[in-house]
């Protein structure tokens, strides 16, 4: 029997790091041995946001602990890695600096390989740590920094059908939680106080619903909210808003994903496979509104695991994995890139000069 690949992931693109060891089991499909997580909500918190600064200085202190965690907790040593996977890019350039530079050294120190990932294709694959999933699918990719859907045609060969012109989703949900009062990070907290609030309460609008196509706008809808919540006085007020904005999101992100199919049966009309990945397909209302659309537009949908939806490095060993495996290796001087796109040919959509 022929020796399994063993990758061990690093990230460290944002607030969190990570480290995860993969490899593959007897059938061929990936086998997660560890994947661990240290967030920086804490350090954070007193400052509403991430602060760039002090989120690489947290990766620095803390990347080498969990990496050893990491390595111990999959039974297997350091010298049995076969490659090491690390984020490159998009991100904060500062954070992602830490994990690239200990990732490289690592590899050089081993003499293995080293493998670049972009971040956002570990999201995409990150339903293929638990689910065989094959190419070609459509992909809505909701996160803190991106909104797309994205036609996945194999190992970074991605068609963009549609991105937000303005604010990511779940920045949408991150300045709402905290228009409302939610203390950071207010976003995952929102679907808890939409279950206790009204959903009918308040209107809030849905830009370019009708109009350029699978693209999207939050940027109104945050303005609304913040309209409102100027003037709200009571805690049950604050739930009722929080309800109207998860209800608003469900019904643009229904729409949308329909127009989004029909796009991407146009290029692909044999594949029905629609896979929600990122921090924001972790809320469960989203999911179960999209499960609704999908069982009527006959669509399989599939969602990562909830602990997989967030960053982690088990998703970036998942891309590093598909990488070795095809020889696809980079050389220790792969820069960091703030902006890396998944579709390098897409046009770039944000601002309000924005005509459809």
């Amino acid at each position: 029997m022929s020796k399994k690949p063993i990758i061990l992931g690093i990230e460290s693109s944002c607030d969190e790091t990570a480290a995860s060891i993969i490899t593959e089991n007897d059938q061929g499909y990936p086998k997660i041995l560890s994947n661990i997580i240290s967030s920086q909500i804490d350090i954070h918190k007193e400052y509403g946001g991430v602060v760039p600064e002090l989120a690489a200085r947290s990766h620095v202190e803390k990347i080498d602990l969990i990496t050893k965690k990491a390595i111990n907790e999959s039974g297997k040593k350091l010298q049995d890695i076969d490659a090491v996977a690390a984020t490159a890019g998009p991100g904060l350039i500062v954070c992602l600096s830490v994990g690239l530079s200990f990732g490289k050294t690592l590899a050089s120190s081993l003499e293995k390989p080293f493998i670049a990932v972009n971040h956002l294709e570990g999201h995409a694959l990150s339903p293929k740590l638990d689910t065989q999933l094959d190419y070609p699918y459509l992909l809505l990719l909701i996160s803190g920094g991106h909104t797309q859907f994205l036609s996945v045609e194999g190992l970074e060969k991605y068609k963009r059908l549609g991105t937000t012109i303005d604010d990511a989703l779940g920045e949408a949900f991150d300045k709402t939680a905290k228009m409302i009062g939610i203390e950071f990070p207010g976003g995952p907290k929102i679907e808890e106080y939409a279950d206790k609030g009204n959903p009918n309460k308040f209107k809030l609008p849905k830009p370019i619903i009708n109009k350029g196509g699978c693209n999207l706008s939050f940027a109104g809808l945050k303005t609304a909210v913040l309209k409102i919540a100027k003037n709200i006085k009571s805690k049950q007020e604050k739930y009722d808003l929080a309800a109207s904005f998860q209800k608003t999101i469900e019904e643009i992100l229904y729409i949308k994903s329909k127009i989004a199919f029909k796009s991407f049966k146009n290029i692909n009309p044999k594949s029905n496979t629609f896979v929600v990945a990122g921090g924001v397909a972790a809320n469960k209302k989203i999911r179960r509104i999209i499960l609704k659309l999908c069982e009527e537009e006959n669509f399989n949908a599939i969602f990562p695991a909830q602990e997989l939806c967030g960053d982690n490095a088990a998703m970036i060993a998942m891309v590093g994995l598909e990488k070795f495996k095809k020889k696809q290796f980079n050389k220790l001087d792969y820069p960091a890139k703030p902006r890396w796109p998944l579709d390098e040919n897409a046009i770039f959509l944000k601002g309000a000069g924005i005509k459809f």
